[in-house]
């Protein structure tokens, strides 16, 4: 009776759920399906890697493939890929709009988002997967105890589908979490922009320029309407 379970993984995707088909109202602003599908495909990817592994009835190769690393990896590239798209188009963003209102190019510099700022866009879409890490940690606890679990312990097989199935689910919840952090990175902005468009550039530049020209123009038809008396250098320039 010492018989190792075989191990048998389910199907992931009826749990994926929004992940695989979106339903939405109106798209993102800044489009992401291409992540989206990309993360699903990874998801499903570890599925069959699974089941080609339970095949060959190589049970460490099971638990490998469809354990905490691959789904996490799969999660942290969504993050990371969603993030600097979301950074590219604010910089995009600001940039149309600082040529709008002519924006000098070193004080453009200062506009863009900073590494620091980029990194913080990333920590924020992570923060939705907080109950996904969790299902994660019961995926692990999981797959230690079907790791030598006999025919017998019926029970912790069922337990390890679940927590895969429960991987998914909350896979879509912390996907669902992002594209909602994504709407609301866009309010974040919205202020920073909308100062930009006001932005004119200063006048007292060109007053320092042109007053000392323009009192020189007008004390010199003053001389030569006749209120100023002229200079000798300029009298004999002009014959007076």
């Amino acid at each position: 009776m010492n018989i190792p379970m075989p191990l048998r993984v389910p199907e992931l995707a009826p749990s994926l759920g929004r992940v695989i088909v979106a339903r939405r109202r109106e798209p993102p602003w800044v489009p992401l399906d291409d992540i989206r599908e990309e993360l699903a495909t990874a998801i499903l990817e570890i599925g069959g890697e699974g089941r080609g592994a339970a095949a060959r009835e190589d049970r460490a190769q099971v638990l490998e493939v469809t354990g905490r690393r691959a789904w996490a990896a799969a999660w942290d590239q969504a993050v990371r890929r969603a993030a600097a798209r979301v950074a590219d188009a604010l910089e995009a963003e600001i940039v149309r709009t600082a040529r709008q209102v002519r924006l000098p190019r070193r004080r453009l510099k200062t506009r863009l988002l900073a590494m620091g700022e980029k990194r913080a866009i990333a920590a924020r879409f992570g923060t939705g997967g907080a109950a996904f890490v969790a299902a994660l940690d019961e995926l692990d606890a999981a797959a230690t105890r079907v790791q030598g679990a006999t025919v017998l312990d019926k029970d912790a097989h069922v337990a390890w589908q679940d927590a895969l199935r429960a991987a998914a689910r909350r896979l879509e919840a912390a996907w669902l979490a992002l594209e909602g952090e994504v709407e609301e990175e866009r309010r974040r902005w919205t202020p920073e922009i909308e100062t930009l468009t006001r932005w004119r550039p200063a006048l007292w530049p060109v007053a320092l320029l042109w007053a000392p020209l323009a009192a020189a123009l007008i004390w010199l038809g003053l001389v030569l309407g006749g209120y100023l008396p002229a200079p000798q250098w300029l009298a004999q320039r002009l014959g007076f």
